[in-house]
């Protein structure tokens, strides 16, 4: 019997957890090829160099709802492998993974190092030929078990090819001389481009939690946000932009934002400020800021309002309240362009789901052809849900391959 030959295109999460679930076997070579010089870049990067391995949510009917792409497609899967099955493979090969306040989950380490030796220890010993440095630039797929690879250098014959090449706009040029349907990508978690000199010097304030909703569409968030020198940032930005990639890509990213600092609506909190100004009327305004909100921002939004320093409650007319009011329940910012969270780049597009059978990861038409991670058209939230989508899909493809050969 010849040694069937896997082939896997990707050096990143998908394609490692692929190859470090599949064990040294008789009757297969596994090769992994990687574009670049460095292996797991974005592992590496993940969480501000600790790595955000997955989210301490463990229900799939739970976790598929932070997937803006993917979510039905992703449930079988989740039921298969989750964070749950994660965490034990991890425990497995000792390492400890914590769970911090956010539900986020990172190794107790608190470096991605861990996570990357983890996988690249893994591979290694399952026998895994890693090369780096070739792009693959032409797939022929013939038939069932008789696959060609061509990189700039060299050529490869496989009988099963997994392709996990993440956010890889160039690739997808290959793909489609497969044949294969891509859905145009556009960026997924990015930060909000706000050309305001006032808003971008007040950098580093941040907010437990706001409301923020998209003039002119339905499209609307809640949690942490953070001012950044170049605008707004946080959670709630970054799960706003998740779920609206589409629709602000067609507004090329020109757009207002509506944030409101309280968890009230305008009427109610015109009330609150009206009772706080009846009973600290000699109270200065600047000095005792309200809702949690920071001086330095609270300040921001007395100037926004005509309110001068140093004035008392007692001082102020109707028109500064309702200007005070409107800041604190609708600040609006005008968007003029976005930024990609640090070098996290995820992506909305990619392989389109319908030519996917969820079951294994392998294409409908091209059989021994499977797409996992980010080159499919599946993206989450911030998190670590990426991550977990490419734990899945590596399990899954590695357990279908053993049980096929």
């Amino acid at each position: 019997m010849s040694k069937k030959k896997i082939v896997i295109i990707g050096g990143g999460a998908a394609g490692f957890f692929t190859a470090a679930n599949l064990p040294v076997h008789k009757n297969y070579d596994i090769v992994l090829i990687e574009s670049g010089q460095e292996l797991m870049k974005k592992i590496a990067i993940s969480g501000g160099g600790r790595c955000n391995v997955t989210h301490s949510c463990f229900d799939p009917k739970q976790l598929v709802q932070f997937y803006p792409r993917g979510k039905n497609e992703l449930l079988g899967p989740f039921n298969t492998f989750n964070p749950t099955h994660t965490l034990d493979w991890f425990k497995h090969r000792n390492v400890s993974i914590i769970n911090e306040v956010d539900n986020r989950m990172f190794p107790s380490t608190n470096s991605s190092e861990t996570i990357v030796n983890t996988l690249l220890n893994a591979a290694i010993e399952n026998k895994v030929q890693i090369i780096k440095g070739e792009k693959v630039h032409e797939i022929q797929w013939h038939s069932e078990n008789k696959i060609l690879v061509f990189s700039t250098n060299m050529k490869f014959e496989a009988d099963f090819l997994v392709i996990a090449t993440g956010s890889n706009f160039p690739f997808l040029k290959v793909l489609r001389q497969l044949d294969v349907e891509i859905i145009d990508p556009v960026a997924s978690l990015f930060t909000f481009n706000i050309p305001d000199k006032k808003l971008t010097s007040l950098m580093g304030v941040s907010f437990s939690s706001v409301s923020l909703k998209i003039k002119n569409t339905k499209l609307q968030s809640t949690g942490p946000l953070l001012i950044t020198h170049w605008g707004l940032s946080g959670p709630a930005v970054l799960k706003l932009s998740a779920w609206g990639a589409r629709e602000l890509a067609a507004l090329n990213y020109q757009f207002t934002v509506s944030i409101n600092f309280t968890t009230s609506n305008f009427d109610a909190v015109l009330k609150e400020l009206q009772l706080y100004r009846q009973e600290n009327s000699k109270k200065t305004i600047n000095s005792h800021p309200m809702y949690g909100i920071s001086k330095r921002f609270w300040n921001y939004m007395m100037e926004n309002s005509d309110i001068k320093e140093n004035v008392q409650w007692a001082n102020i007319n109707k028109n500064q309240l309702l200007l005070l009011t409107k800041q604190l329940t609708d600040s609006e910012f005008n968007v003029r362009g976005k930024s990609t969270y640090k070098d996290e780049f995820v992506t909305a597009g990619g392989v389109a789901l319908n030519e996917i059978n969820f079951k294994n990861f392998e294409h409908k038409k091209l059989k021994g052809v499977y797409f996992i991670g980010e080159v499919l058209n599946i993206d989450g939230v911030t998190g670590g849900f990426n991550f977990q989508n490419c734990w899945t899909g590596g399990y899954i493809v590695a357990k279908d391959i053993i049980e096929k050969v």
